[in-house]
């Protein structure tokens, strides 16, 4: 009887380490080392040009539109694969590596929900066990890195020091940020940062003032210790971003914190 559990349970272990292979995609392609350029290199001109055709003011994107034109679905594809030639261990700034990664998390996500458009919801994607998971098994390579949409959000964003941004990379839901209908660039990191950050707040699905209550987006909830290590020091950092009733709250020290529920509904137009 023993040994006929154990051979289930090897069974089952092969099965299901068999449907997760089966289940990764690859986003991006495998490029020679003597082909790799450093992240400073990389031109993001590819996607600016699609987002700015795609994504309206709020963030929104007309995924039906794109998935129908096969030209611009190559044009993503292609810029993901020019990505790829950047070797992340070869010298860059600072600025190119967050705008670098901001662009691939944001790129890859959309690639993903338009392989699988018409769809209602990214969290359709997301299976816990057997199956496809577009956060763990699409997976985008880097020079000789490969990494999914989790490691690129956890194991290298916010690595880096740099909390806003949750503000700037979008997993396809109305409740994320806005996705910046242009490409994030390091020239202009800073700025585009700061107001995309501010631009979260002044919405009311992230932010609301209800008498002493401030009410925020579960982003903050999840990822609130990139941001201080009290709910005092997340909110002093937070609120030079909220608008004025909210700041003025903060400033008062008399408040409470809750959060919002989050919208998973697709980000589409």
């Amino acid at each position: 009887m023993i040994k006929k559990i154990a051979m289930l349970l090897a069974v089952a272990s092969i099965v299901s380490v068999a449907a997760v292979t089966q289940a990764e995609e690859n986003a991006g392609r495998q490029w020679p080392a003597p082909q790799w350029v450093s992240i400073n290199e990389i031109n993001h001109g590819a996607f600016d040009q699609l987002l700015k055709k795609y994504v309206d003011v709020n963030g929104r994107v007309n995924y039906q539109a794109w998935h129908q034109n096969s030209a611009d679905r190559a044009l993503l594809k292609n810029y993901l694969s020019d990505m790829s030639r950047a070797n992340p261990d070869q010298e860059a700034t600072r600025p190119a590596r967050l705008a670098y990664w901001i662009n691939a998390y944001n790129a890859v996500t959309i690639e993903g929900i338009l392989r699988v458009y018409p769809t209602t919801s990214i969290r359709n994607h997301t299976a816990k066990l057997i199956g496809y998971n577009i956060w763990k098994n699409l997976i985008f390579t880097a020079g000789d890195k490969r990494v999914s949409l989790e490691d690129i959000e956890h194991k290298i964003l916010r690595k880096m020091g740099e909390p806003r941004i949750h503000c700037a990379i979008v997993c396809a839901s109305i409740g994320c940020p806005r996705l910046l209908n242009e490409a994030y660039v390091a020239q202009r990191l800073e700025q585009q940062l700061a107001v995309n950050t501010q631009d979260f707040f002044a919405r009311q699905q992230n932010l609301q003032v209800d008498g002493r209550d401030l009410k925020l987006s579960q982003i903050i909830s999840w990822f609130g210790s990139d941001f201080g290590k009290t709910q005092q020091q997340q909110m002093q950092v937070l609120s030079p971003y909220f608008p004025p009733a909210a700041q003025a709250l903060v400033a008062s020290g008399n408040y409470r914190v809750s959060f919002l529920e989050y919208d998973w509904n697709l980000n589409t137009q």
